[in-house]
């Protein structure tokens, strides 16, 4: 059985369709998909992301568990900015997730695991935490907080509206705590997002949510749902776990293959789970690397999904991890990984659907759009 979001009520007053995701029933989508992806890069819309896990640690070993566990020196993050994103590795350097970490001047950390990822984030860290002998308290504050994120390029004009002046100062992965916004109260607000543009991501109690919600609509954001998220971060070439990341070493290349950027690994780091085999892949050198594929104009309606094959030629190369139809460039995108000897941008080479249907395409890098 799905659990449903804490505001799924309000979210159906509101017009939502719903669907699954994650083992959460989520708003899907309002009003459509394109419509809602268009206003956040050109106005702005607000997502109820609470599908997403909470969690808090403490104890006097929590900055060395979170170096342990995870790819770069979380521990340098300054007091009330978050850190990442960074990767939990498994012993064949895998990714179990990628996510952002937040430091409160409490000395406490928070963080927001991928919806599919939480409760495997909990049995890792404690694994972790058991194996090194480390004092840490995992806390799960899913249900305790509804989480939303406004993003659009008039994400601070509803923050003011909503009574936030100070929201134009944060700096970006700056957080704040216990503020008051829209006549509610906010445990958590965040200059962050996942859409490749300005926003912020809100923590708060689930009456409180709904009052930031229903300010942010009446302030001009357009309720937005999970099928515009994902068309959003994949035109920004965001990754999403169980697409083009996971466990499997069989199924999902070596962590490096994702081209993760933004400083994820940290190789000056030393001493992190997951190690020696990343250092082993990076000596060993990519067999497939990720990129992404941009349909050509004469195939434009054709949309790479995740599955499809990829070739040069009549020579299988790849395959596409996930995709859709990008409203801004007006064609086919996807994410795939092809095979090193092939990935040269600007390539033209053929998806095939798993009917055999076919479409031309050119390898592109990342991000699909310039923002």
């Amino acid at each position: 059985m799905s659990r449903q979001v804490p505001l799924y009520d309000v979210h159906k007053e509101l017009g939502a369709t719903f669907g699954e995701f994650a083992g959460w029933t989520v708003p899907m989508s309002y009003t459509s998909t394109i419509e809602e992806h268009m206003a956040v890069r050109q106005s702005a819309g607000i997502f109820d992301i609470s599908h997403m896990g909470r969690l808090r640690l403490r104890g006097p070993d929590a900055a060395q568990l979170l170096d342990y566990a995870f790819t770069k020196v979380v521990s340098a993050t300054k007091e009330g900015f978050m850190s990442g994103p960074t990767l939990a590795l498994n012993e064949h350097a895998r990714v179990i997730d990628d996510e952002m970490w937040y430091r409160l001047p409490s000395g406490e950390w928070l963080a927001v695991p991928n919806a599919a990822a939480r409760e495997r984030m909990k049995s890792h860290l404690s694994w972790l935490a058991d194996l090194k002998g480390l004092k840490v308290e995992i806390e799960d504050l899913t249900e305790a907080f509804s989480m939303l994120a406004l993003q659009g390029p008039r994400a601070v004009e509803v923050m003011r509206a909503l009574g936030a002046d100070w929201a134009a100062s944060l700096r970006p992965l700056e957080f704040r705590l216990n503020v008051a916004l829209a006549g509610a109260k906010a445990f958590l607000v965040s200059r962050s997002g996942w859409t490749g543009e300005d926003g912020f991501e809100v923590w708060a109690e689930h009456a409180d949510a709904e009052k930031v919600l229903r300010a942010a609509i009446a302030a001009g954001a357009k309720p937005a749902g999970i099928a515009a998220r994902d068309t959003l971060r994949i035109e920004m070439g965001f990754v999403l776990g169980g697409n083009e990341y996971g466990e499997d070493p069989v199924k999902y290349p070596c962590a490096l293959s994702l081209r993760y950027g933004m400083g994820a690994i940290d190789w000056s780091k030393r001493g992190f789970y997951g190690e020696e085999a990343l250092r082993a892949c990076r000596r060993e050198g990519l067999r497939w690397v990720r990129v992404g594929i941009e349909m050509k104009k004469s195939h434009a309606r054709f949309v790479p999904r995740g599955g499809y094959k990829v070739l040069v030629d009549d020579v299988e190369v790849g395959w596409v991890t996930s995709g859709t139809f990008s409203p801004v460039l007006g064609r086919g995108i996807g994410q795939a990984y092809v095979d090193t000897r092939y990935a040269i941008l600007g390539e033209t080479v053929t998806v095939v659907d798993e009917r055999g249907r076919a479409g031309e395409g050119k390898l592109v890098d990342f991000p699909f759009i310039k923002k």
